[in-house]
């Protein structure tokens, strides 16, 4: 048995964490993504751990017209969970392919160069961050 990692229980008033409900009928959906291709829901984690974390439903709203080129992502922690669809990418340092399905799950290795190579129309995934916010930034061969 762990010992806690701080004295508990707590009182909502001092609460490490907000407590923050996202209604399914109250989502809204941004296109101001990374991506045109595809669109964005916050899911509040973010507001509710003052920017340590991050979490996103996102769904594609059109084809996929070419991979995205080498980058990386100037965070600590990056985990997707894909919902529908199928997503492909290429990683640094792993010789083949990297297929996901809907039910598959991936830890991607924290500010790895990466390439998403193809993905399906139907696409959508639960993606998570620390932090919240991260730069991205093209990798020049």
């Amino acid at each position: 048995m762990s010992l806690p990692t701080y004295p508990g229980p707590k009182k909502l008033s001092n609460a490490l964490s907000a407590m923050r409900i996202e209604r399914a009928k109250d989502a809204r959906f941004e296109r101001e993504g990374l991506r045109a291709d595809s669109e964005y829901r916050d899911l509040g984690l973010a507001a509710a751990t003052g920017g340590k974390l991050g979490v996103k439903h996102i769904r594609a709203i059109g084809h996929f017209e070419q991979p995205t080129g080498w980058h990386w992502h100037d965070m600590h922690a990056h985990f997707i969970y894909v919902l529908k669809g199928w997503i492909s990418f290429r990683f640094d340092g792993v010789e083949e392919e990297v297929t996901l399905r809907a039910g598959d799950s991936l830890s991607q290795p924290a500010g790895v160069p990466h390439n998403v190579i193809a993905r399906s129309d139907d696409f959508e995934v639960i993606e998570l961050n620390v932090p919240a916010e991260y730069g991205t930034f093209d990798v020049h061969e």
